[in-house]
């Protein structure tokens, strides 16, 4: 049942400013002894929880600035590309600690006490340089993983000033999400319709970016793959197809968006074993976002979604997309309840699905290996992770 945007006030107030953004935490006990003291966050906008406002400043036409969105848990837009919570909060909350706060709204180390988070809305993997040597100019001057690394480094001098070597012991004992990130490089050209045979031959290259920063200097490292985008349903309505064979029967996503996912992570799994093999101090847990998501899709009423391949909020149709309207912009139309649905805006997930992967994850069940295991004494993942075991959809 969805109802007029036309009650909720349109365009609203910006969500709050940077020091309002830092104290926006989830209050809880200290870290026990033996968890993650701080998280560290790169990403796009799957793990953006504010920087996207920092970013482009001149930009405030960016629907996710505004209400409906973060209307579930926030109450107000929270810089976050959806209707509430993240990933990246569940897993800071099960750990003790309070939401990472977006590292363009801070300005002093105690800013950043437990953590930083560099995502921001849009970015991708690769520089624009890359796209414009290949003949696609649409990428713009974004926000890009080098961009997150450049950022990464200002805040070690802020936190370790004249003394980068003070920070190696910080750095040990904390957990960095090295994405999701790459999606973007696949999105922007195959919504400006460059073929996909060519797009396929970028993911050795997003492969290889995501590589290069893996060996930051940390010593504990999540790195996620794609989702399967061919359960989007923006793409669902774009791509749409009369041919029964384009469809999984299971779960009514895009066969042949699902296996490109599974291309990318199958290369960035290969990656990491590469990795781990060159570094073998360093902790790299492949989280599997694919295998996580896909629960959802497969068996969604176990999560009490009615809906998973809908949007929540936007213009209509079997999907819950248009291509003349957007959520927050426009004349949208919201739902009356985002749990129930698998997507809240046609792009990013909703809350309920952002949950479930978060706790695919630290249950183990889609981290390999999984995150309980890589820490000695922390009894909120021991807990989650007791009888979990990591059971892949498809070869990695």
């Amino acid at each position: 049942m969805v109802s007029s945007a036309s009650g909720r006030g349109g365009r609203g107030l910006l969500f709050p400013a940077a020091a309002a953004a830092v104290v926006l935490v989830l209050v809880g006990a200290a870290p026990a002894a033996g968890c993650y003291p701080r998280v560290f966050s790169f990403g796009d906008s799957l793990a953006d929880t504010g920087n996207y406002r920092f970013a482009y400043p001149n930009d405030s036409g960016e629907p996710a600035l505004w209400p409906p969105y973060g209307e579930t848990f926030f109450h107000h837009p929270s810089g976050r590309f959806s209707n509430g919570r993240i990933i990246l909060d569940f897993i800071a909350g099960t750990l003790g600690l309070p939401f990472v706060p977006p590292y363009l709204s801070g300005r002093s180390a105690e800013d950043f006490a437990c953590g930083a988070n560099f995502a921001v809305g849009g970015a991708t993997a690769l520089s624009p340089e890359f796209f414009r040597d290949r003949g696609f100019d649409d990428m713009g001057n974004r926000v890009h993983l080098d961009v997150e690394m450049k950022w990464f480094r200002e805040l070690l001098d802020l936190l370790c000033p004249g003394n980068l070597a003070g920070c190696s012991n910080m750095m040990n004992q904390s957990l960095f999400l090295v994405g999701e990130i790459g999606g973007n490089d696949y999105n922007i050209p195959l919504l400006s319709r460059v073929s996909f045979k060519k797009i396929r031959t970028f993911i050795p290259s997003v492969v290889a970016k995501i590589s290069s920063t893996i060996t930051l200097g940390a010593k504990t490292l999540v790195v996620p793959g794609n989702l399967p985008i061919g359960c989007v349903p923006t793409y669902l309505t774009i791509f749409k197809s009369d041919k029964e064979d384009d469809y999984e029967p299971q779960t009514g996503c895009l066969r042949w968006m699902n296996k490109f996912s599974r291309y990318h992570n199958k290369l960035l799994t290969k990656e990491i074993k590469k990795l781990r093999k060159l570094h073998p101090g360093v902790t790299i847990i492949y989280a599997d976002y694919y295998g996580a998501a896909m629960e959802v899709f497969l068996s969604p009423e176990q999560y009490g979604i009615e809906n998973p391949l809908v949007a929540c909020c936007g213009g209509g149709g079997p999907y819950g997309v248009s291509p003349t309207t957007r959520c927050g912009y426009g004349e949208y139309t919201v739902c009356d309840n985002p749990e129930k649905y698998g997507s809240w805006d046609g792009f990013h997930p909703s809350e309920a699905v952002y949950r479930a992967i978060a706790m695919g994850l630290l249950r183990g069940s889609y981290t390999q290996p999984s995150i309980a295991s890589t820490t000695g004494s922390c009894p909120q993942l021991a807990e989650l992770g007791s009888s979990a075991e990591y059971k892949p959809l498809y070869d990695l």
